[in-house]
């Protein structure tokens, strides 16, 4: 399994990314994936949970209505479009695969990408 994020940088406030995260090694579309994040001196959280068939999304109460979970099962990849980006939005941005079965909050993680840095700062 491999999990490939892009897509991070340094952007102003209220400005806008998106991050992709391109998966292989495993059948996507049957697996749940996510977005986690990692500020400096804090737990990495969950940001943002989608199932195989993307028909299902969750977020963190933080970035409800400003970031979006999306997929594309064809391409094997995993989207965050994050808008209306606020300083406290900076961090490593990490992809992650759920185990078969699992999704949300209470899924269970088994494979991390290598995290991609997304810093908000004028």
């Amino acid at each position: 399994v491999q999990l490939v994020e892009s897509g991070g940088g340094l952007v102003q406030p209220g400005g806008s990314l998106r991050l992709s995260c391109a998966a292989s090694g495993f059948t996507f579309s049957r697996y749940a994936m996510s977005w986690y994040r990692q500020a400096p001196g804090k737990e990495r959280e969950l940001v943002a949970s989608i199932t195989g068939t993307g028909s299902s999304t969750d977020y963190a109460d933080s970035v409800k209505g400003r970031f979006t979970i999306f997929r594309d099962n064809a391409k094997n990849t995993v989207y965050l479009q994050m808008n209306s980006l606020k300083p406290e939005d900076t961090a490593i941005y990490y992809c992650a695969k759920f185990r078969y079965g699992s999704w949300g909050r209470n899924g269970a993680i088994d494979y991390w990408g290598q995290g991609t840095q997304v810093t908000v700062s004028s």
